[in-house]
């Protein structure tokens, strides 16, 4: 099964929102269609961002690559519920690297 990581950048929080809502929201809805196997938050340049890597499941590699991003705008819509985002990035895992989607 082929690995994806998506990266988004949080902005800001939401009035009335914790913290911790935040990575719930996207693991929830990525978990919705695909195996989440890892989740961190980490600061990128000052600015937090959410890591979460899943699994895809195996088909043609363009149709695995436009899942994964379709699944990744779909954790950003409901990440943006409750925070405040910024750059989204789709990256696929490919001989032990991270390259974009």
């Amino acid at each position: 099964m082929p690995s994806f990581q998506t990266r988004l950048k949080i902005t800001g929080l939401k009035p009335g929102t914790a913290p911790e809502a935040v990575m719930a929201a996207a693991i929830e809805a990525l978990g919705t269609r695909h195996h989440v196997e890892s989740h961190q938050l980490e600061l990128a340049g000052g600015v937090p961002q959410l890591n979460l890597r899943f699994l895809v499941d195996a088909t043609a590699y363009s149709a695995e690559n436009s899942q994964a991003v379709e699944s990744a705008a779909m954790m950003r819509d409901a990440v943006e519920r409750v925070a405040l985002t910024g750059t989204l990035t789709v990256l696929r895992r490919s001989r032990g690297r991270w390259a974009p989607v």
